[in-house]
């Protein structure tokens, strides 16, 4: 497993860390989206603290998670009924 050091810039600061060659992209495309949501709060509501700031993103971001945990399990939940009517339609034919 081959790991990268890379610099993250979010918000005002540079944090350092250690990733996997094939997280980089991912790793910092969460930077990007972090520091987008952080501009588009300050703009919409004129802060400038940068910790009611994250405190927002964060927010955002984990209700964001929360929906779609939600629909994946309703996807799923949806996957499970339809492979039983059919598990039921093929036990009925046999």
């Amino acid at each position: 497993m081959e790991t990268l050091s890379i610099r993250l810039k979010i918000g005002d600061r540079e944090y350092p860390m250690k990733v996997k060659v094939q997280d980089e992209a991912k790793i910092r495309r969460a930077g990007k989206l972090i520091n987008e949501k952080l501009k588009r709060y300050r703009e919409e509501f004129g802060l400038d603290d940068k910790q009611d700031l994250l405190a927002m993103v964060a927010f955002d971001s984990m209700m964001e998670a929360l929906e779609l945990n939600e629909t994946s399990a309703e996807g799923s939940e949806k996957v499970k009924t339809t492979i039983q009517e059919i598990n039921a339609q093929l036990t009925s034919i046999l």
